[in-house]
């Protein structure tokens, strides 16, 4: 009987322990209080800008002011002419208060569709020097902020965290790092072969990593031993590491959640193991495994091995991507055609290439016209400071402490991807595999080095999570918070029936609610983001209309979005109704409800 070839075990990026970086002076971060306080003010806005298809620069016309006040007062606000001449025919209106960016993208749009002249019509957007996040060793991350060769997160965080997205991450398993716990989903351990698995079974519930050391030679050809890699909790790191908790690293979408899959283990894996994993990740059936209950809109396989897409591992795919996972792979460090290597040769793949701190294509990725983009990978040829620093643990054979390490390869480029897909699916829920890939490649960034056949550009994660909103904002139906009292569950504001919507409101003082109710399909899954100014605190809760039961409810520490999902599983629709709770830290009161279904 034929076994499927292992995967090559690959020590990605050999690495030389290291104590945290510290951060310079230049870039001391603000302490949590100003912090927070800053967040908060830059992420509301009292102006517009608003441009006209014609008329004169200097002066703007009373009727067009009129209208533009008309539909501002629909939301609870009015303007005034502050300036003219910024751009050509172009305005800045004043608010006559502050609101959240999100109200003001809203009345932008309203403007818009109230005057069929306005050209452009959009926020003026507060703005301020960039600090580190409190995580100390964040200023080491270049991957993340640098302007070369970075993927520009900071930028992306001020409008998504990847609230309510599950990111599978189909490697080694896991280690219970204390800066990545707080984000792990229960996952599973697919390695059929005990020898392989390196923990005395076979498949199981317990994707923890024993480690993947092995000895001079164990592998069935030539070579030396090699010490335990870790690899899945690097990887799951770059992916979701906690963030703004004053400890290690950031992670690129630190409001998902990572779901390990266990895979690979000593000298590799098999790849009718993977196939399982993946069909398991994306909400499929796996014989004799539990259902699972935790669906991976994005799945990240940092592996790989030489030779063509076999059908049955073509299949698998194909079918996680028809369930509705975005499946993100390294392109394999081989520094050849990706053609060569599966599963990046695989099709409805996002293929990732690697790219070092200048932007030129790392010296081991491969490359070809199946890549779909680049992303920092690292080159460690340079210095140890040039690779991807992430979480890691100190064992050499079995698990020891935690630590924070660098490593290099195109599987460290794929999980930036990952991460930054899971921006884009918590800021437009509905975003198809294919429409997250187009999304990827369309806002990617011109290479500031040489980077040939790697794709449509370097990974732009603030270019792609506003896409993402954008091509969002294009479908909502939008809905404004009226002037009614609508502060109990029997007096809520129903809602129109119809998704996406986006609903911009305000609580009117700490403590205080606000209740919308709205009638979901039969078999529809209802999904609700609270999205909240930064490090403000706001709770939601879901609950039956007829007798007021609580079905669900999202309490997230301060500076999260709040994310419910819910199934209607009666042969008729059903109305529920939601509950914003103002809890703290938001002066405003303001929010957005984005609801969808599927």
């Amino acid at each position: 009987m034929n076994r499927a070839p292992a995967l090559p075990w690959t020590r990605l990026a050999t690495a030389l322990a290291f104590g945290l970086a510290t951060v310079p002076a230049w870039a001391t971060p603000l302490t949590p209080g100003e912090q927070a306080a800053q967040d908060a003010w830059l992420a509301t806005t009292d102006r517009l800008i608003v441009q006209y298809r014609d008329g004169a620069d200097d002066a703007l016309e009373p009727a067009r002011l009129a209208t533009a006040r008309s539909a501002a007062r629909r939301m609870g606000v009015d303007l005034s002419l502050l300036r003219s001449g910024v751009v050509q025919r172009g305005h800045v209106l004043k608010l006559s208060r502050s609101v959240s960016a999100e109200q003001a993208r809203a009345l932008a749009l309203q403007l818009k569709q109230a005057d069929g002249t306005v050209t452009a019509a959009e926020p003026d957007l507060r703005v301020a020097a960039h600090y580190t996040p409190t995580d100390p060793s964040y200023a080491s991350q270049w991957h993340y902020h640098e302007g070369t060769a970075g993927i520009r997160a900071p930028a992306a965080w001020d409008t998504s965290l990847g609230a309510g997205v599950v990111v599978a991450v189909v490697d080694t398993g896991y280690r219970p790092h204390a800066d990545l716990a707080g984000n792990l989903l229960a996952g599973y351990d697919f390695i059929s072969t005990p020898s392989v698995g390196n923990d005395g079974d076979g498949r199981d519930a317990d994707p923890l990593d024993p480690g993947d050391w092995v000895s001079a030679n164990q592998c069935g050809y030539a070579h030396s031993a090699r010490a335990s890699t870790w690899h899945g909790t690097h990887v799951a790191g770059t992916i979701a590491a906690m963030t703004r908790n004053t400890e290690g690293v950031a992670g690129v979408a630190y409001g998902a959640k990572v779901l390990p899959v266990r895979v690979l283990g000593t000298c590799g894996g098999y790849t009718s193991d993977i196939i399982a994993g993946i069909t398991w990740a994306s909400g499929g059936t796996v014989s004799g495994v539990p259902d699972n209950t935790h669906p991976a809109q994005v799945i990240n396989m940092s592996l790989g091995g030489s030779g063509s897409c076999s059908s049955l591992l073509q299949t698998a795919i194909t079918q996680a991507v028809a369930r509705g996972s975005t499946v993100v792979v390294s392109a394999g460090n081989s520094a050849t055609d990706v053609a060569n290597a599966f599963p990046a040769n695989c099709s409805g793949v996002v293929a990732v290439a690697a790219t070092g701190r200048t932007g030129a294509r790392a010296y081991y990725s491969n490359f070809g016209s199946g890549v779909t983009l680049a992303a920092p990978g690292g080159d460690m040829s340079t210095g140890i400071a040039n690779g991807v620093l992430s979480t890691l643990n100190d064992g050499s054979t079995s698990p020891g402490n935690d630590i924070y390490q660098y490593y290099q390869g195109t599987s460290m480029a794929a999980p930036h991807v990952s991460g930054v897909a899971a921006l884009m699916l918590a800021a437009h829920r509905n975003l198809t595999p294919a429409e997250v890939k187009n999304l990827l490649t369309s806002s990617a960034r011109a290479f500031p080095a040489t980077c040939s056949q790697c794709g449509a550009g370097l990974l732009d994660a603030e270019a792609a999570v506003t896409a993402a909103r954008s091509a969002r904002m294009a479908l909502a139906t939008l809905t404004d918070e009226t002037d009614d009292d609508h502060s109990s569950l029997a007096t809520a504001q129903t809602l129109p029936a119809v998704f996406p919507q986006t609903v911009t409101g305000q609580v009117s003082r700490s403590g205080a609610s606000d209740f919308y109710a709205i009638e979901v399909p039969a078999g529809a899954t209802l999904q609700v983001t609270l999205n909240l100014q930064n490090e403000a605190n706001q709770q939601l809760y879901l609950y039956r209309k007829a007798n007021g039961a609580l079905v669900q409810k999202s309490q997230r520490a301060k500076g999260f979005d709040e994310y419910l999902s819910r199934t209607n599983t009666n042969a008729t629709p059903v109305t529920w109704v939601l509950e914003v709770r103002w809890v703290s830290n938001n002066p405003q009161g303001a929010y957005t409800l984005d609801l969808d279904t599927h």
